[in-house]
């Protein structure tokens, strides 16, 4: 969520009972726009929290111009100091699926293949050396496991250029109630995968500037999300079951959105015998 409105929405988000002390977004209010002049940044969301068992990493994400490239991310321990996180490869992912549990909360506590249960074994390299994973490292890929699987944004307010770069759509004035409450009427944003795979009369009815992203309808599994009507049935809000913590809001008819994620990095594993 964007930290120029970050006390708004998380009061939107707060229903599902996690949040922050008056300490922590008063620290964050004087943190995030200091962190957006010191790196750059064109906009910088607040993404959330994971907790620990001895401690918190809080998250913040910097953006650029072109809103669809990857985004830098930093953790605080305390909301004030941010430390730069490195960009999340294919095998940091691969790695820190492999490990199981709750973070310690440490950014230098290391993980040993030991960790790891025997069926993620083909995750970890064949070269039979001991690994070391830092918790920094296994942050990073949860991030980057969370952002792909279930960061979200509503349709049309993200526009792309005929030269390829995504920018904020200005027009976007929010979607009509009866299109909030539908899963087609979100995109994940990141790589489309679903998209690539439709036929040509499939995408004949698809706006190239608005429509170029995987929408929620054809998750798997079915039923990963729940959409609720809150604050009155003004607000919009979609739970993710599969990233427990994952909440995202948006206020029809308004430019309102975003999502934020409290929650422990853990992934529910249990989820298809759930449904």
């Amino acid at each position: 969520m964007e930290a120029s409105c970050l006390g708004a929405a998380l009061e939107l988000v707060s229903s599902g009972g996690a949040g922050l002390s008056p300490e922590k977004r008063a620290a964050l209010g004087a943190s995030l726009p200091l962190l957006r002049r010191d790196y750059r940044f064109q906009r910088v969301w607040f993404w959330g929290r994971i907790q620990g068992l001895r401690g918190a990493y809080y998250v913040a994400e910097g953006m650029g111009a072109d809103l669809a490239a990857p985004r830098s991310r930093l953790y605080s321990l305390n909301c004030v100091e941010w430390n730069l996180l490195p960009p999340a490869s294919g095998e940091m992912v691969a790695r820190a699926e492999a490990l199981k549990g709750r973070f310690q909360g440490d950014p230098s506590f290391e993980y040993e293949l030991g960790d790891a249960k025997a069926e993620d074994e083909e995750k970890l390299p064949e070269d039979g050396q001991e690994l070391v994973i830092k918790e920094e490292i296994r942050l990073v890929a949860t991030i980057e496991q969370i952002d792909k699987a279930v960061g979200i944004i509503p349709r049309g307010s993200f526009v792309k250029t005929p030269l390829g770069p995504v920018h904020e759509n200005r027009n976007f004035e929010g979607l009509s109630l009866t299109e909030a409450k539908k899963l087609s009427s979100y995109f994940h944003l990141a790589e489309p995968v679903n998209l690539k795979n439709k036929t040509l009369l499939e995408k004949a009815d698809l706006d190239p500037s608005t429509d170029f992203l995987d929408s929620l309808e054809h998750d798997i599994p079915k039923g990963s999300w729940t959409v609720q009507l809150e604050k009155g049935g003004m607000v919009v809000v979609l739970r993710s079951l599969l990233w427990l913590g994952l909440t995202f809001y948006h206020v029809p008819m308004t430019k309102q959105y975003g999502y934020v994620y409290f929650g422990t990095g853990e992934k529910n594993l249990d989820l298809p015998f759930m449904l």
